[in-house]
């Protein structure tokens, strides 16, 4: 029996970690602390174990799945462990660059490393190859179609506050990512963004009551046009993944902007630590407040004439509840479909993110709905 050697129990990892181990697999959870983690499983015939990299290696077998749930730079000297030791690899996290080199010698290997498979990497995937498949199936596709397509995911209170936001963990992360550029499509042309605060903009969610968020550009969009399967002379007009937020967040936290836009260097870093410190402290989630996460992806498709003649939007709105976190419940449980696939052989060899087989997307979204209270494929075109 295939091995599993899940490390990190953090407050992503559980409901996906507990799935593995309820549904009969062989499972080894690795954490630094041993005592978070048997508390975080309590109740479960776990084995458990110190994270030690080497002593990780050394238990680990041919055929086994490592998981990642450590932060982001742990991953590839895991991943390197596993190409030692013939293991596969799986994580949430953006495929780096130091990843995507070790994709030859996985695939000459035989070995899946799959990446991408949370909810926003993941999840978004998934609703983004359906739409792209379900657009060149469709009479309406034409080459000379202008297309607009727009991926916004967000975790929000669902209990909304005067701040428009919670943490559930560390806010530094958020604040870093705040003083990120972004790279998308905007008419046309590309459109490059220093910072968040300059490109926030309106979208209305087709959920099950139309609701209006705020929305801004994240992170570098553009590689995703070829990762998505859009063909090289398609006209494409708007293309951006971004990152929503409640309506009113960008009053609320306008003067974190203004401050985070003076920091720089140690001392700037110091402070961001500070921030983030302060507002763990004034703006966490109460014991047992769920929070909320909204994804909604959409693809339109506008003919010559200017007429929508393909829009559909593929959104999701869940909740947290007795099950745990939304946010950890999309994460894990998405990451514990890629454990299967890749024990089920569904998956091909080499370095790679989310599946476009619509088999598996339609196969993984199916276990999806079960943990979000919405889910819907709406056609908005007239």
């Amino acid at each position: 029996m295939t091995t599993i050697h899940w490390i990190g129990t953090g407050l992503s990892s559980i409901p996906g970690l507990t799935k593995l181990i309820k549904d009969g697999h062989s499972v080894v959870v690795w954490n630094r602390t041993l005592a978070t983690a048997q508390a975080a499983l309590a109740g479960l015939n776990a084995d458990i174990r110190a994270f030690d990299i080497d002593v990780f290696a050394d238990a680990l077998s041919e055929g086994d799945i490592a998981v990642s749930m450590l932060p982001g730079d742990w991953h590839v000297p895991i991943a390197v462990k596993c190409i030692s030791n013939n293991a596969h690899f799986v994580s949430s996290s953006y495929i780096s660059p130091e990843m995507r080199d070790l994709s030859s010698t996985a695939r000459e290997k035989g070995l899946c490393f799959v990446n991408e498979v949370g909810l926003d990497p993941g999840i978004d995937h998934l609703m983004a190859h359906w739409l792209v498949d379900d657009y060149r199936k469709s009479d309406a596709y034409d080459v000379g179609n202008e297309l607009s397509f727009v991926s916004y995911c967000g975790g929000v209170p669902k209990i909304a506050n005067d701040f428009r936001y919670k943490f559930s963990w560390s806010p530094l992360g958020v604040l870093k990512a705040l003083r990120s550029p972004s790279k998308s499509i905007k008419n046309f042309e590309p459109f490059d963004v220093a910072r968040p605060w300059d490109a926030i903009s309106t979208f209305d969610a087709p959920l099950a009551e139309n609701e209006a968020f705020e929305v801004y550009p994240n992170r570098d969009s553009l590689p995703f046009i070829e990762d998505y399967k859009f063909d090289a002379d398609w006209k494409i007009k708007q293309f951006v993944r971004g990152t929503l937020r409640l309506n009113g967040w960008a009053k609320a936290w306008d003067h974190l902007f203004k401050e985070i836009e003076t920091l720089s260097g140690s001392d700037g870093d110091a402070r961001l630590k500070q921030i983030s410190d302060e507002l763990l402290a004034q703006h966490s989630y109460d014991e047992n407040e769920p929070d909320r996460v909204v994804l909604c992806v959409s693809l339109k498709a506008e003919n010559s004439a200017g007429e929508a003649v393909y829009h559909k939007t593929y959104s999701l709105d869940a909740h947290g509840n007795e099950h745990g976190s939304a946010m950890a419940q999309l994460v894990s449980i998405t990451v514990a479909l890629a454990v299967k696939s890749v024990i089920d052989n569904e998956i091909d060899a080499g370095v790679s993110a989310a599946p476009s087989s619509l088999p598996i997307v339609t196969n993984w979204m199916q276990e999806i709905e079960k943990i979000a209270q919405y889910v819907e494929i709406k056609n908005l075109a007239k």
